[in-house]
């Protein structure tokens, strides 16, 4: 049984004729006279009385009838919902993103910018580790995460949208705090204050000295940026960070760059290879036609 069975069934019971029916479908009365025959076989039931003048439902054409309309309704708001969702009227947005992101990406005003664009569309937003967001993307639980780069899957695409040199940040105290350019041998005589495992810039920064055959000694783990800052800051430890984060706490800490010019930090937008969902496409039109959101 299709929709145009049912279809063609309601618009020959409502005229009560099969040649108007058909003109009001636009289609030749064979073709609609066909398709109600077919029905009938299907169901194994006479749905029409039908004499020369005109038609007459059944009592299964009258229980057919009242099932039809209920149906055809349905798969008209079945249309109309997904053409909603097409046209980014309604739907839901997941979104990811890991800590430490602002220093990038103003998010908050993209977000504002979004709803302020499509005002019907819920979004979702969650903070995690790279590893967590990038499994949530690829099962279908998040349509798109803010990562730091990465060599993506085949079942991933990215967009890079942000990249920014990783900078030491020590006290001005610290015997580090008079030097320009440093190298990764010697900060790693000095403590570390780091992120947790998948958090933030370690994963990045433990590739670094393990590429480069160096060991370092992490005093601290944390899990978020203004811990980190505040230790580095009473002389606990020093820190490899975006260099917009340590631009905005000059004031109380001190800054000084690294020879290797490899050491860089990159935020992609992921996404599913494989989804052709609209709303990820109108979030990444925000981010791609609105410069002001982002801040490198």
């Amino acid at each position: 049984m299709e929709l145009r069975q049912l279809q063609y069934f309601v618009a020959a019971a409502k005229a009560e004729h099969f040649t108007k029916a058909a003109q009001r479908l636009n289609i030749v009365q064979s073709a609609l006279s066909s398709s109600v025959r077919a029905l009938e076989q299907e169901l194994n039931a006479q749905l029409f009385v039908r004499t020369t003048r005109k038609v007459r439902l059944t009592a299964a054409g009258r229980a057919l009838l009242e099932k039809a309309e209920i149906v055809l309704d349905a798969a008209k708001d079945a249309r109309e919902a997904v053409s909603a969702v097409a046209q980014a009227k309604s739907g839901k947005l997941n979104l990811g993103t890991v800590q430490g992101l602002p220093a990038f990406v103003d998010l908050p005003f993209l977000l504002a910018r979004f709803h302020k664009r499509h005002p019907h569309i819920d979004v979702r937003l969650i903070q995690g580790g790279a590893a967590h967001l990038l499994e949530k993307v690829r099962n279908g639980k998040l349509d798109l995460a803010f990562l730091p780069m990465f060599d993506p899957p085949s079942d991933i695409s990215t967009v890079t949208i942000a990249c920014e040199e990783l900078v030491v940040v020590c006290n001005k105290a610290h015997s580090l705090a008079a030097r320009q350019v440093v190298s990764l041998d010697e900060i790693a005589a000095h403590a570390f204050v780091e992120f947790e495992q998948d958090l933030g810039t370690r994963k990045i920064i433990d590739d670094l000295f393990l590429t480069a055959h160096i060991d370092r000694k992490i005093a601290f783990e944390v899990s978020d940026l203004g811990t980190l800052m505040e230790l580095v800051g009473h002389g606990l430890g020093i820190a490899l960070v975006p260099e917009s984060v340590a631009r905005s706490r000059a004031q109380i800490l001190s800054v000084c760059r690294l020879k290797e010019a490899d050491a860089c930090w990159e935020v992609v937008l992921a996404s599913s290879a494989t989804s052709g969902d609209a709303l990820p496409r109108r979030f990444e039109e925000i981010i791609g036609s609105d410069a002001a959101g982002l801040e490198v």
